[in-house]
């Protein structure tokens, strides 16, 4: 991948114990230690902007994950792991650079990889931020805030569930604008429709640079006799984010170490919501889909509700939670709405 990074920045590939890759630096290399987790159909490249502007003192590292950008197109993501291989992965280069603890910052699927974390090694956080996180019960599939299952196999979830000409596209590397092409869902959807990000292009080869395939994205399923017909496989980061391959959730309510959690979203997100336009559910309540069996067995997901149950279960047992909600602002507020974003993210940072 041949995106060149903004001034500042400096780009070295590093290879852990589980996965080489590209990797991201700024800042004071002898200050605090801050990973940035980038989200699905995205690369590191998506957080230059908010590391340039941290504050004085903090040490940034963004990473191409598994299955994205640069990282070895070998490793992939095993679903049934759910989103462990991702959250090993950041825990390998927290090793292979030396370091004990780090604040981690997960957007989107990253925040599902920042739900794996803290409830894998939370002795190893500082804090948690969560930028518009995929739930905690995974994408898909699910009718309530305790993410019960809408059916036993996890229907409606995985790797089945992508759009194959959108998946068709970014195989062919298409630039083009027209309807749900890479570039019309990332200026559609990634933020609120009418903003366009000065590094378009850049932003757009970091989307195409999504390894594509049964093995990566969108990922292998199975058929299933539940609507939508689809249920999750095993290979590729869609089924590593099926909410049967997810652990429980309420396990972070039992930590006894419980480091400080910030959730951050739009007001306007249209990607991670109670009616997301990438849950087929939602499509099937609007008539899109045909043979939507009813709200009673198949629901929206209700994603933020979800999260808030966790979350409130967390604070409930000693955890900090702190929220922000950014207004008018979709579903990647650190760039459409940067000047908010930062104040937010740096006011919690240092009040850790």
């Amino acid at each position: 991948m041949s995106i060149p990074t903004l001034h500042g920045v400096t780009a070295r590939t590093i290879a852990s114990a589980r996965l080489a890759t590209r990797v991201l630096f700024s800042g004071d290399a002898a200050g605090v230690p801050v990973i940035f987790v980038h989200g699905n159909l995205t690369s590191a490249t998506f957080w230059e902007e908010t590391m340039l502007a941290m504050p004085a003192g903090y040490h940034c590292v963004a990473l191409d994950q598994r299955g994205f950008g640069d990282a070895d197109p070998a490793a992939l993501v095993d679903g049934a792991r759910g989103m462990a291989d991702m959250s090993d992965d950041v825990l390998a280069l927290m090793d292979a650079l030396a370091m004990e603890q780090a604040h981690v910052v997960g957007h989107s699927m990253g925040g599902g990889v920042l739900w794996q974390l803290l409830g894998d090694a939370p002795e190893r956080l500082l804090s948690a931020s969560f930028v518009a996180p995929v739930s905690p019960y995974g994408f898909g599939g699910t009718k309530d805030a305790a993410g019960s299952l809408c059916a036993e196999d996890a229907a409606g979830s995985g790797g089945g569930v992508a759009n194959a000409q959108f998946s068709q596209m970014l195989r062919d590397g298409e630039r083009g604008d027209a309807e749900m092409t890479p570039r019309h869902v990332m200026n559609n959807f990634y933020w609120k429709p009418g903003y366009i990000s000065p590094r378009e292009e850049d932003l757009l080869s970091s989307v195409l640079a999504t390894h594509t395939g049964e093995r990566d994205y969108p990922g292998d399923f199975l058929a299933s006799e539940n609507w939508p017909q689809v249920a999750p496989g095993r290979w590729g980061v869609l089924n590593a984010m099926a909410p049967n391959n997810q652990p429980d959730p309420l396990r972070l309510a039992a930590l006894t170490m419980k480091p400080p959690l910030l959730w951050l979203r739009g007001d306007s997100d249209q990607v991670i919501a109670d009616m997301s336009f990438f849950d087929l559910a939602t499509f099937g309540k609007l008539g899109v889909i045909p043979g939507w069996p009813g709200d009673e067995l198949c629901p929206p997901q209700p994603m933020i509700a979800q999260t808030q149950a966790v979350l409130a279960a967390y604070a409930e047992a000693g955890g900090v939670v702190r929220e922000a909600l950014i207004a008018d602002c979709g579903h990647t507020p650190f760039i459409e709405k940067a000047a908010e974003f930062n104040v937010a993210l740096h006011d919690f940072l240092g009040a850790v």
